[in-house]
């Protein structure tokens, strides 16, 4: 229902329905996109009653209607153009309380019904969606319409109406852009599609990734050029070439590339991409004993082949990585991750056509014929991890291994492939760049985060050393001074006890004690006497 369309092709087009039963309460929504000026969306009539939403002028959308106490209107106004052949939302509400009209998210229009009067809105006629009466007719596609929860058939009856077609052509004009990737936008009679079939991607917006998991001495190879076929065939039916016709040769030479994936492995040596040919040329990204990734690249013209280097990471630490190559003849663009795009160049004396290209490998190469001594010596035991999102040019190889498409007589496993999307995001935080990294020293615009000078020389770095020390040792002297004070006066202070008054004059504590305690007495008995014999 959500695709349910007509296209209203002359002013004088409009389809009709029954009447609306919308008494006390009414409900409307839809989409629409014109390029017209204005245009009448619905209407429905009674005696004097009615119901209407237009396209008043090329900014306004107008909901009208009288339930016997006189015409309202509410009008919504954009700032923004609507008739830019574009999908815009309409919505219009009325009950017994209240009515309001919304376009798009623009702030809410409402209009309170009036206490007293008629709430009742009584229709007779059809229901017309376009035009009806000599009025000005829509031009352009209705879709989605519904009247207090029902969707209208716009286009069951658009087939049987003159002058309005079922569908609406030009969806991706405002969905196109949801198909990421490289996926091409395909208008559909109801709808749209997104087709991924020259991408490394996958699902309804090829924004999924196509990845697979290696175990070690497994490898996957694509030929370029199916069995029994002809280099003739392959000239004309080839995916090599890019989309742009200046790749293409007549003899498959290619003098540009486009390379992505994504990986991820914590073991190296190891080769992840090789790219051969009928020739000597050939193409290589290798992780190489140090964990570093390198591009190699053989086009001839030279005795040892040109290599990239990408030494200020350790690559095989498990986490997925992400490679885009790009070389436009001498000209080559690496991008790793989210680092910024790096440039190299191939050597004057260097080739820029890869002549002849025979067959992509994954995770190992089994080639005839002379290999590089280095990739030779990375080949064993081979690749562990995960590969993702490989494409060169429009040729997808993981892609056409695990998916069924014309492709796949191209591709020849050995071992099982195990599909897994592990590779697929790069976790990589993106660096500071050096101009702006308050500890990188090599940089000259560096500036440190405090005000003043950088250490610069030996005078000075002795210096804040000097008062370093300085500055613990008085430290350490006041802590020193603090725990002296407090133990030498932990025992003063006053102090109440319950010694007797006139104490200090009595001869002894217990004659303060009788002195001071009219209630004491203490009887002596000289009768009684005790003799130690």
């Amino acid at each position: 229902n959500y695709w349910n369309a007509a296209s209203f092709v002359t002013s004088s087009s409009y389809l009709h329905f029954s009447t609306f039963q919308g008494e006390t309460s009414a409900d409307i929504s839809f989409y629409f996109k014109t390029s017209a000026s204005d245009g009448v969306f619905l209407e429905n009539l009674g005696n004097t009653d009615f119901i209407k939403l237009e396209l008043k002028s090329a900014t306004e959308v107008s909901f009208s209607f009288d339930v016997g106490n006189g015409p309202v209107e509410i009008i919504v106004r954009s700032p923004n153009q609507l008739n830019d052949d574009q999908w815009h939302r309409v919505n219009a509400e009325r009950n017994v309380k209240q009515a309001s009209l919304q376009v798009d998210q623009l702030p809410l229009e409402v209009r309170k019904a009036p206490t007293e009067g008629h709430t009742r809105l009584e229709l007779y006629s059809q229901l017309y969606v376009g035009a009806a009466g000599g009025q000005r007719g829509f031009l352009g596609c209705i879709r989605s319409l519904r009247m207090n929860g029902v969707t209208l058939d716009l286009e069951e009856r658009a087939k049987v109406t003159p002058g309005v077609k079922p569908g609406c052509s030009g969806h991706c004009t405002s969905y196109g852009m949801y198909c990421a990737n490289g996926g091409k936008c395909v208008e559909k009679y109801n709808g749209y599609s997104c087709d991924c079939s020259k991408t490394a991607y996958d699902g309804p917006f090829c924004i999924k990734d196509v990845g697979a998991f290696f175990e070690e001495g497994m490898w996957l190879r694509y030929n370029f050029r199916s069995p029994g076929t002809s280099i003739k065939d392959l000239v004309s039916r080839t995916l090599l070439s890019s989309a742009d016709p200046e790749i293409t040769a007549p003899d498959l030479n290619l003098n540009k590339e486009e390379l992505s994936f994504s990986f991820s492995t914590t073991k190296s040596p190891c080769v992840l991409l090789y790219i051969s040919s009928y020739t000597q040329d050939f193409m290589a990204v290798l992780v190489k004993p140090s964990g570093n990734l390198q591009i190699r690249y053989s086009l001839g013209g030279t005795k040892e082949p040109y290599n990239i280097d990408v030494d200020h990471r350790n690559m095989a630490n498990g986490q997925p990585h992400t490679i885009n190559i790009t070389r436009n003849g001498r000209d080559i663009v690496l991008q790793l991750d989210h680092y910024p795009p790096t440039s190299y160049s191939l050597p004057t004396a260097s080739d820029i056509q890869f002549n002849s290209p025979k067959a992509l490998f994954l995770g190992k190469v089994i080639e005839i014929g002379k290999i590089d001594q280095d990739i030779y010596k990375y080949n064993t035991p081979g690749f562990t991890g995960c590969l993702s999102r490989v494409q060169f040019n429009q040729i997808a190889p993981l892609k056409a291994a695990l998916r069924p498409t014309n492709a796949s007589s191209h591709v020849h496993i050995q071992g099982e492939l195990v599909e897994s999307n592990c590779g697929a995001s790069p976790l990589t935080i993106p660096p500071m760049s050096a101009a702006t990294d308050p500890w990188h020293l090599d940089s000259a615009s560096a500036d440190f985060p405090y005000n003043g000078q950088a250490i610069g020389d030996g005078v000075n770095r002795n210096s804040a050393i000097i008062g370093g020390v300085i500055a613990v040792v008085i430290f350490t002297i006041l802590c020193t001074l603090v725990f002296l004070i407090r133990y030498m006066f932990r025992h003063k202070g006053t102090y109440h006890t319950n010694e007797a008054k006139g104490a200090e004059s009595a001869e002894s504590a217990d004659a303060a004690i009788m002195n001071n305690d009219p209630n004491f007495t203490e009887t002596i008995d000289e009768s009684k006497k005790e003799w130690l014999i």
